[in-house]
């Protein structure tokens, strides 16, 4: 996945691989945002004609979802979850530490890490749950989550 604005040809591609249809504006996006991480506000526009929908109605979709960024996210991603379960076994202070440790807020990007909530990560028994890089963690508390930056960061700079 690379974090470059995606082309208007391009954009219309993949429209067309969806017939078009409005109704599957969500894989649309879907797959915009697997290959390309995030969805412009150019490309809204043009989602909103070759759909024929809305801007607002484009825009609605695209805030709804929280994996549909509007912003290019960083090299690396890390999500933790902020769901019930894992809210009651400490996500909150283990997201207070995550922001200071990151120097990056929910929805933020620092030094190439972009930190985001995520309303669930299927993890429930092991809570609280940590994904990195699209990888799950389980019971993960300060010095697991600062193991498995630094080896994330370490990998990084091995050119992994």
């Amino acid at each position: 996945m690379t974090a470059h604005s995606i082309d208007k040809a391009t954009t219309s591609d993949i429209v067309g691989q969806f017939g078009a249809r409005p109704e599957l504006l969500v894989q649309v996006l879907q797959t915009i945002v697997s290959r390309y991480g995030w969805v412009s506000e150019t490309t809204i526009r043009q989602l909103a004609t070759e759909l024929n929908l809305s801007r607002a109605d484009v825009h609605g979709v695209v805030n709804y979802y929280h994996d549909f960024r509007t912003e290019p996210p960083g090299r690396h991603i890390v999500k933790i979850c902020q769901a019930e379960a894992c809210q009651a076994m400490g996500s909150r202070a283990l997201t207070d530490h995550a922001r200071e440790s990151l120097g990056a807020s929910l929805h933020e990007t620092s030094d190439d890490v972009t930190l985001e909530p995520v309303y669930c990560l299927g993890n429930c028994a092991c809570a609280p749950a940590v994904m990195v890089n699209g990888k799950t963690y389980g019971r993960v508390d300060q010095d697991r989550f600062d193991a498995l930056i630094g080896s994330m960061k370490e990998a990084a700079s091995d050119g992994n």
